[in-house]
This record gives structure tokens, sequence and C-alpha cells, in this order.
């Protein structure tokens, strides 16, 4: 069986959203650890919880990259629509 030609952008798309999948599994296990640490130990009169800061820091950075590969507008889409412009305002200045 040959393997079969793949669309480069499809592709490109395909490993984002694995990628950011993989990752989500990773934040979920490893921050459901700390959140189960910080519950079975004894917590001082801290205001916050310390598992806080891990949780919402790094789910930002993972809110941040579900959007570019979910939402369409990854930097190499932007880059493509950009090139596409480019060239337009090229071809109409001839």
């Amino acid at each position: 069986m040959e393997p079969q030609a793949r669309d480069p952008y499809l592709w490109q798309k395909a490993k984002a959203r694995t990628k950011f999948q993989s990752h989500l599994l990773i934040y979920s296990l490893v921050n459901g650890g700390l959140w189960l640490l910080w519950a079975l130990t004894p917590h001082g009169g801290e205001p916050l919880p310390w598992p806080i800061w891990t949780s919402a820091f790094w789910g930002f950075g993972l809110l941040t990259q579900g959007l570019a590969a979910y939402s369409g507008h990854s930097r190499d889409e932007r880059t493509q629509r950009e090139y596409e412009r480019l060239v337009r305002e090229q071809q109409g200045a001839y």
C-alpha cells in the first residue's frame, strides 16, 4: 500500500491539535496531582491555595495553544494570509 498524499495545511493543523490534546492531558494529570497533594496536606493561614499559581499560568499558556490550534488564527495562517495580500498588492501595482 502506498502512503496517501497529505495536504500540508491539514497535516500541520492535525499535528497542532494532537499536540494540544496531549498537553491538555498532561496539564490535567499534573494539576490534579498538585491539587490532591494540597488537599491531603495541612495548610497554614495562606489566603490562596498554592496550586492555583501553577493551574492559572500553565492554564493560560494552554488556552492560547488551544485557541491557535482550533480557531484557525495560528501564526502560519496569518503569515499565509499576509503573504497572499502582499502578492495581490504587488500584482495590482503593475
